[in-house]
């Protein structure tokens, strides 16, 4: 009988580590954007997964381009 695979979940730091940028950016992304949730709690650590992993880097990304005035014109 085969057990069940473990999803694989990642805290802040981990996140951290597998974008290659500092923690207090992911940790200002996934405090502002309020559509990251965790997946799981393990009191009062949260754990995501590997969407969440995906979310924060475009969100990086897209603070990166606004700071380097590369992001989309608005319309007036």
């Amino acid at each position: 009988m085969q057990t069940p695979a473990v999803p694989s979940l990642l805290t802040p730091g981990k996140i951290a580590d597998e974008i290659g940028t500092s923690l207090q950016r992911v940790l200002y992304v996934l405090s502002t954007r309020r559509h990251i949730m965790p997946t799981a709690r393990a009191g009062t650590l949260r754990l995501y997964g590997q969407d969440a992993v995906a979310l924060v880097r475009h969100e990086l990304n897209a603070i990166d381009a606004r700071r380097a005035g590369k992001g989309v014109a608005h319309a007036e």
